[in-house]
């Protein structure tokens, strides 16, 4: 659990866009020293100037999948910080469609950058977070990890495993002074939904949408502790838990929501189109 953030060393993951960089812009306000990883170096490095004037930061470029490459991150934190405070696990992978369509050597790398790293981050970061007295670790998960959503199943399955993992271990560090926490957004109005909009299932868009800023202000409350899970927005959180509890509910259900889903991509889909610039 931590009390604050000032020169605490927070490393994240899936650092250069989306909910990953508004944690990153979160924690340099709050006074981190940030660690930012992500694979793409350009997008990175911008990340890494824009915050520099703030807080101290430096950007790792790593592909999570590779666990070399983990090793070389938090190898790095250590190294420039001396020590690790916050992990967030934030990198995901998101190959949309029926199973049956989908490669099975992509299913494999969506299973490696959405909980085999997680896994493996969370594990290696503890000594670090013992060493330093107190630490937190934050997995950005998702309501397809509650309640299982068809087109969607390995990222329904990797982000269950997930949550499961965090509230595991979270029993387990339990008084040591490492709180561990999941949030566990619907659709988040980033670039990893809008800009594939026809490829996202309809039910998808029939929830609240929220945004990549109110996500990184639940990975914040949860790395204060003592919550070990936010699901938000909070009503699609308890439709959610009621839809995993009751699977025949969400069979009953999923007509409407695909229809109101439906109602609200294409009001999305009007919306950007006015917003983009005339050609």
């Amino acid at each position: 659990m931590i009390d604050g953030f000032v020169d605490k060393t927070v490393v994240i993951t899936g650092a250069s866009a989306g909910v990953g960089a508004a944690c990153a812009r979160a924690f340099a306000a709050a006074g981190a020293n940030l660690v930012l990883a992500a694979r793409g170096v350009e997008a990175l490095e911008a990340m890494v100037n824009e915050l520099r004037a703030q807080t101290r930061v430096i950007g790792v470029p790593t592909d999570v999948a590779d666990l070399a490459q983990c090793d070389a991150l938090l190898a790095e934190a250590q190294a420039t910080f001396g020590e690790l405070h916050v992990l967030v696990n934030n990198a995901g992978m998101h190959q949309r469609g029926a199973l049956e369509k989908i490669p099975a050597r992509a299913v494999a790398q969506m299973a490696d950058v959405n909980i085999r790293a997680p896994m493996y981050l969370s594990t290696a970061a503890l000594p670090l977070m013992r060493r330093a007295g107190s630490g937190a670790i934050v997995m950005v998960g998702s309501l397809a990890g509650m309640s299982p959503l068809a087109g969607a199943a390995t990222y329904s399955g990797t982000k269950a495993g997930l949550r499961a993992f965090a509230f595991a271990i979270a029993d387990e560090l339990r008084g040591s002074g490492v709180q561990v926490g999941v949030v566990s957004p619907g659709p988040i109005d980033t670039g990893f939904i809008m800009d594939d909009m026809d490829a996202v299932e309809d039910i998808v868009f029939s929830q609240p949408m929220s945004s990549a800023e109110q996500v990184a202000e639940a990975v914040m409350a949860l790395a204060r502790g003592p919550r070990n899970e936010i699901a938000m927005p909070a009503t699609s959180g308890k439709l959610s838990a009621m839809s995993y509890l009751f699977p025949a509910l969400r069979r009953l259900l999923r007509p409407a929501l695909y229809a109101k889903g439906k109602k609200n991509k294409d009001k999305y889909r009007q919306l950007r189109a006015r917003s983009e610039p005339s050609k």
